[in-house]
């Protein structure tokens, strides 16, 4: 029935002109990134959303590995990525839609959230300081540490305050997110865990977005209470972990 028609080809030159223009601005680390988060993501379906094969980390392991071959300085990457930085802000507020349909539940349950919250982030803190110390770890990376568990704009705005390097900090606080999201059912199951606030909650406290996104997949309202843990951790982190950390570097 499709004799004659002529096959598709591709157009090499058009391509090549395509790449030239990309190239010279700063739409190349923009697209790039849409790309590379497309691909992974592909193959995170087709592992059944198995949570080892989370989406972000291998986005971060590609795009590294990508700069590094093609030696493209980081700065000008991100000139182009820092577009799907800033939707990280607006993203975030996009979390208050599902809490409002738990706002009953919240209102019940605020006093033991508050509880959790307090004790979750400052022993994600104390914690970290405390392994790091124990290894050998120097001042400088102990204060990157400090704020792993913290979403990443707030973490390293409080690393750069207590004396930490902020480009660390948004490393460590990736691995934390993707850590949490990939043991955190199996951590629970073995714990005996099973209500979904709890799950959520808990998740968003020590994996911020990584593992809210995470929460979300599982269960819409693991994700609602993981969404506000994550901002409540940011709030109370930016109050009271530099007075903490601090505090704790001076004795270590």
């Amino acid at each position: 029935m499709n004799e004659g028609l002529p096959l598709p080809t591709l157009d090499v030159g058009r391509l090549a002109d395509v790449w030239v223009y990309l190239s010279t601005t700063p739409l190349l680390g923009l697209t790039v990134t849409l790309l590379v988060y497309h691909g992974a993501f592909l193959l995170y379906r087709r592992s059944g959303f198995h949570s080892l094969a989370n989406p972000v980390g291998l986005s971060v392991i590609a795009l590294g590995t990508l700069l590094w071959a093609t030696g493209t300085p980081y700065a000008t990457y991100f000139e182009g990525a820092q577009f799907v930085h800033f939707l990280l802000g607006p993203a975030t507020v996009a979390l208050a839609v599902p809490l409002m349909e738990q706002l009953a539940r919240i209102k019940r349950l605020w006093l033991p959230m508050l509880g959790a919250l307090v004790v979750g982030t400052l022993a994600a803190t104390v914690t970290a300081i405390g392994v790091g110390w124990a290894l050998g770890a120097s001042k400088v990376t102990l204060a990157s540490l400090a704020p792993k568990s913290v979403t990443a704009p707030v973490a390293m705005g409080i690393a750069e305050k207590i004396g930490g390097l902020p480009s660390l900090t948004a490393v460590l606080v990736v691995c934390t997110g993707i850590l949490g999201a990939a043991s955190a059912r199996w951590l629970f199951d073995a714990l005996r865990i099973h209500d979904p606030v709890v799950r959520g909650f808990a998740l968003g406290t020590a994996a911020h977005g990584i593992g809210t996104a995470r929460a979300f997949q599982v269960n819409e309202e693991s994700g609602a209470f993981a969404g506000l843990a994550m901002g409540l951790s940011a709030l109370f982190s930016a109050v009271a972990l530099p007075l903490v950390a601090g505090w704790l570097l001076r004795w270590v």
